[in-house]
């Protein structure tokens, strides 16, 4: 199962090793990086996406919103082959739950990742200007940035100005 943390207290939410860790911040960041940093330039659903990542990230932790969002990666992948070559396939729901395997254990924490997830793919599907990799792409360049890791370099600073 991807989610390792399933007590509400396991991992501590919105935190990474005891200090209070800004998802929404990196992701913006990690935004900039991905589409430049005029954010009237940016696909319409990025806005509307960035509540729904930062709830998997607030209810699993980073570390284990990382894998969940590589697991939705590998979901929505097969959606997409399955599209291309127009075979029978069941959704995205149905791959997210075979990739996450959230069906073995449904705590709290893993349906609000599940239900969070699932909109936020629904959202991007809709917006032609945006394929939801990305968007799973900035999310776990950001996960990375609260876990310690550096795996992007940050927009410059005064970008937005």
């Amino acid at each position: 199962m991807v989610p390792r943390a399933t007590r509400p207290s396991a991992g501590r939410r919105g935190t990474s090793g005891g200090v209070t860790y800004n998802f929404g911040l990196h992701f913006t960041q990690e935004l900039g990086n991905s589409f430049g940093p005029p954010t009237d330039s940016w696909p319409a659903s990025a806005e509307q996406v960035t509540p729904f990542f930062a709830i998997v990230v607030n209810v699993l932790g980073t570390d284990d919103a990382a894998r969940w969002f590589e697991a939705a990666r590998k979901a929505h992948q097969r959606v997409v082959v399955a599209e291309r070559d127009r075979t029978h396939h069941f959704g995205f729901a149905h791959h997210l739950d075979v990739e996450t395997e959230a069906h073995q254990e449904p705590t709290l924490p893993v349906v609000a990742a599940f239900e969070a997830t699932k909109a936020l793919y629904e959202i991007t599907r809709r917006d032609s200007g945006v394929d939801v990799d990305v968007f799973f792409g900035c999310a776990l360049r950001a996960c990375s940035r609260g876990s310690g890791r550096t795996d992007s370099t940050p927009v410059a600073a005064g970008a937005n100005a």
